[in-house]
Parts: structure tokens; sequence; C-alpha cells
């Protein structure tokens, strides 16, 4: 009787580990598995573990083959930018729109509202489901000229453009720059053997990717956040329950600080003296260029695609409009 009584209780302890779930994830890090993001990601699984959800974390360095893995069924789920996921979810794939959140406090403000039960229904978009948001830092611009301070200096300007980036090829269209199609495995290449004269990444590119070689003694860094950049793990909807979900999605959230953590320490790094400082006169105009163009890409109007979604370009200009009332698009008549 005690033998039954232990065997039961045995089988009692072990049941929950029994019972957790498989998942396997393709995850994008440029630096693979050595890398800050897939760090993150496994912190990120490790945690889900305690609520019955065993990751099976797959590096890839190239993010175009790790999403095509995840498309073709080899993956559960994916962990990549949201320039790359935004096909799988149109909402969550707009918080990079270009100019849309100007701080990291805002970017705070975004985040915590999207971990919120409530926005539940949103996380979801056809067979696919938003399982987590974790920032990868403020997308800067890299010139190899100091002199490119300005819209106006960009234009003739050879832009590495991710070609999958449709947002971005409207915007150097814009400013009459010209479109160097490129890729996340080659842009670097392309800036740091001057192929191109600028290109569009966040911090940790000066060193992982040096970026410094393109920048060279006479260009820098311009200290504006054109967007803000963030990992996205993409699942297929029935791959985990609907409270599951959420608990993934709050999981995520919760590292909010270590992400922030590290991406200030990858800001700071980089000299002061590569950084280019824009005169708060000039920050008013960039605000509103980037506003037309942002709705420009949420109507599909002025050839542009139809890129953001509405609801997303509400919410961060209330974000905006709260934290800074004073600016212009607070009283616009085409407020987004």
């Amino acid at each position: 009787m005690i033998r039954k009584s232990l065997a039961a209780l045995s089988f009692a302890a072990i049941a929950p580990m029994a019972a957790a779930q498989s998942v396997t994830m393709c995850v994008f890090d440029v630096i693979g598995a050595n890398g800050d993001m897939y760090n993150m990601v496994e912190d990120y699984a490790l945690e889900m573990k305690a609520h019955g959800v065993d990751f099976e974390l797959r590096p890839y360095t190239d993010e175009g083959v790790a999403v095509g893995d995840f498309n073709s069924g080899q993956c559960d789920a994916v962990a990549a930018t949201d320039i790359r996921t935004r096909p799988f979810n149109r909402f969550t794939g707009s918080i990079s729109a270009v100019g849309a959140i100007p701080t990291y406090d805002d970017l705070k403000t975004t985040l915590a509202t999207l971990a919120q039960p409530k926005a539940a229904p949103l996380m979801k978009q056809g067979d696919y489901e938003v399982l987590g948001i974790v920032p990868a830092g403020a997308g800067y611009l890299f010139v190899n000229d100091r002199s490119i301070d300005t819209a106006g200096e960009l234009a003739g300007k050879r832009m590495a453009t991710l070609d999958y980036q449709k947002d971005a090829i409207h915007m150097v269209n814009h400013v009459k720059a010209t479109v160097v199609p490129s890729d996340i495995t080659n842009f670097a290449g392309k800036f740091n053997n001057g192929s191109v004269d600028t290109a569009y990444a966040p911090a940790f590119a000066y060193e992982a990717l040096e970026l410094y070689k393109g920048i060279g003694d006479d260009g820098g860094i311009v200290d504006y956040p054109l967007a803000q950049l963030t990992i996205q793990i993409i699942a297929r909807d029935n791959v985990l329950d609907d409270d599951t979900a959420q608990k993934s999605r709050e999981v995520a959230w919760g590292m909010y600080g270590q992400a922030m953590d590290l991406i200030q320490r990858q800001e700071s790094a980089i000299p002061e003296e590569k950084w280019i400082r824009i005169p708060d006169s000039d920050i008013e105009g960039y605000q509103e260029m980037f506003r037309e163009n942002r709705l420009q890409l949420r109507d599909g109007t002025d050839g542009a695609n139809k890129v953001y979604h509405p609801k997303m370009m509400s919410l961060l200009s209330k974000i905006r409009c709260s934290s800074n009332p004073g600016a212009s698009e607070c009283t616009a008549p085409d407020r987004e």
C-alpha cells in the first residue's frame, strides 16, 4: 500500500513535466546563437517553461531563411524583427512606423498597453498570433559624410534600403534619395565598402556589424530615432491556447527592462564625437514630414501602399500627444 502511494506521488510530481508542450522556434539574430537577442529569447523560453511550454530554439543568422522555414512549417514559431513579421500582423508590425515613437518613454507606454489582456484580439491576424514583443532599439541613420544632416542633404544620396520594407522605400523616394536594394545580410557590407552613402540600423550595428568602418573619419550617426525596432515572436494561432498566449505576452513585456539596459549600453558605447546632434529647431519639421508619410502609408495615397494599421497609428498618436501635448500634430485636423 505504501509502495502504491509513493508511486502515485512520484507520478504526480512528474506529470506536469510530462505535460509540458514542446514548441519549435526559429530565432533570428545576426550574430547567431551567441547574439544578445538570441540570449534574450533563451531567457524568455526559460521562463515559459514555468507556464508549461518547452521551446526548442533554432538560431538563424539570415532573417529571410528563418521566416521562410516558419512559413514552410519547419518551426511552430519565429522570433524576428517587426519589419519581417509585419505580414503576419499588420497592427504590431506598424510599431516601427517612421517617426511614430520618438522616445523610449513612449515605447514603454506602447508595449505596456499591448501586453494587456484587452489588446489580445489585436494580437491575432488570420492564422497567426503575436506571442511577445521585445525592444531592439531605435533605428538611426548612419552616414559617411557629416554634412548629410538634413532631409534636403539626402537628395541624390545612395541609401541601403531593405527591399521588402515598403515604408522605407517610400520614405527614401520622398526625400529624393536613391534606393539601393539590400537585405539584412548585406546592407552593412555595402555601407562599409562605400557602395552606399547611408544605412539605417540600431546602435548595436556600430560594433556588431562594424558600421564604424563605413562612418570612417568623416561620417556619423544622426541622433534622431527614425523608428523603434522590435523583435516579435509569432506563432500559428493554434500553437498555444489563449491563456498561455496571453501569459507569453506578459513574460515578454517583463523583459522590457533587460532589453532596454542592453540597448542603452550599446548606444552609450558609441563615441560622443560620432553622433550628429540635430537642433531642436529642426525636429518639428522632421516630425511633420514623417507624419505626412505615415498618413500616406496608412491610407495608400501619393503612390504608397497601405502599410500601416490605422488602429496602431491612432494609438501611437494618442501616446505622443499625452507625453507632448504641445506638438502641432495634436491639434491638426487630420490627426492619425
